[in-house]
């Protein structure tokens, strides 16, 4: 059963009925065809109680009534429903008390893409696909591959030239074709070119984690926020920290909380958005400092940051996330290579938690903004950790410390011995 009503073009405006199974606006205006629920409908039986009574196993599939693909074709990989929690001695070290950590790095592929290929791929068995692709700097590369080896989809990757070695393991392991793909022209993804041009060629099933060329996967991301305000006893927290690159995961968070109030689930005003970029690639950041509108967003020309995950040079769907800041009185920031690198080492040593760069973005703005007195020790916040260090190990191993080698002798153990 489906409580879809239609799709919506982003762009033209052009609407689609959920039986035509649509993937690109036929405008081809990069609009996403945002999904449209029955909410009165819903309303009628999708209440707080209703939800609480689900037990807390099979995935964003707990809240299967907002998603735009039957739970029958899921994967059972149980993705979503991970924990969020207060790391004490972290948010001493930052100046903060009420900073919560969404720990994104327990989903099974080691990022927080696999709520949104869990639903993008139920929908290419749902629509009798056989063959998926995308264009990916990794993460949801590899959480297509996982989805697709789990549900026996082929399944095409293309990569930037200088992906990390842990993900292509990852890709290789689940079976993935992947390719790597040279940059050719500045402020254009390769990859993204490389898949459209495949989509027309071949008549394969697009599945990147960017809303105009697949809609259906944008939803999986929601399941973020409806967790997190049931995790806080139906409440909204103050702000949310997202690290932002597409924008596609600031769009999920901005859809799911507006799918939040339609229902009236929750009360109160909702959390302010604050979209984190590097330094090194901030078109979204730079847009939303200097009151830019989309339409008039650069791509970077040559992206660059350690937090190789948010080098999108284009903010696909950068439309819906600036709606989300400027509705909940959010804003951007942009951090440093070496503030990233500082907060992976926090979350860490502070936290116990292992996150690539990409994943550390959101404690570094934290710390920045608490520095710079934008929030106070008494501020609520949720911060995503949205992916794993085992992804970049090669990366981040040179920046953590080396190693000593010694021999079996107490006597050169000691000067080691911390007192």
């Amino acid at each position: 059963m489906s409580f879809v009503s239609e799709l919506v073009c982003s762009r033209c405006g052009r609407k689609y009925l959920p039986t035509e199974k649509p993937v690109m606006c036929a405008s081809r205006d990069l609009g996403r065809l945002d999904v449209v629920y029955e909410y009165e409908e819903l309303k009628e039986f999708l209440r707080r109680e209703s939800i609480a009574k689900r037990p807390w196993t099979g995935g964003l599939w707990r809240y299967w009534e907002l998603m735009p693909a039957s739970r029958e074709f899921g994967a059972p990989l149980g993705e979503g429903l991970t924990p969020l929690f207060c790391a004490r001695r972290l948010n001493e070290a930052i100046g903060l008390k009420r900073m919560r950590l969404k720990d994104e790095t327990r989903n099974p592929t080691g990022s927080f893409k696999d709520r949104s290929m869990s639903v993008g791929t139920a929908k290419a068995v749902e629509m009798n696909a056989d063959t998926v692709v995308i264009a990916s700097s990794g993460n949801a590369a590899s959480s297509l591959a996982a989805y697709s080896a789990s549900l026996g989809l082929r399944c095409y990757a293309f990569v930037p030239e200088n992906v990390s070695t842990g993900k292509v393991a990852q890709l290789l392991a689940y079976g993935a074709r992947l390719l790597r793909v040279k940059a050719v022209e500045e402020g254009v993804d390769p990859t993204v070119q490389l898949m459209l041009r495949a989509v027309e060629a071949f008549g394969w099933y697009p599945c990147p984690s960017f809303g105009p060329f697949n809609p259906y996967q944008v939803e999986g991301p929601k399941t973020i926020v409806y967790e997190v305000v049931e995790q806080l006893g139906w409440r909204f927290p103050d702000a949310m920290l997202v690290p932002t690159g597409s924008g596609c995961l600031l769009t999920g968070i901005w859809r799911g909380i507006k799918d939040l109030i339609e229902l009236e689930l929750v009360d109160g005003e909702p959390p302010r958005l604050i979209a984190v970029q590097p330094e090194g690639n901030q078109p979204l950041v730079r847009a939303v400092r200097t009151g830019l509108s989309f339409e008039e967003i650069v791509p970077e020309k040559s992206p660059s940051s350690i937090a190789s995950g948010l080098l999108d040079p284009y903010p696909w769907d950068g439309d819906a996330a600036m709606e989300g800041i400027k509705r909940t009185g959010g804003t951007g920031v942009a951090v440093s290579d070496q503030e990233i690198m500082e907060s992976v080492k926090l979350l860490a040593s502070k936290a116990g938690v292992f996150a690539e760069p990409s994943g550390a973005v959101g404690v570094a703005a934290a710390k920045r903004l608490r520095d710079e007195g934008t929030f106070d020790e008494s501020d609520e916040l949720v911060v995503l950790v949205t992916g794993s260090g085992l992804k970049e190990v090669e990366r981040l191993a040179p920046e953590v410390g080396k190693v000593p080698l010694i021999l079996p002798e107490i006597d050169l153990l000691r000067p080691h011995v911390m007192t």
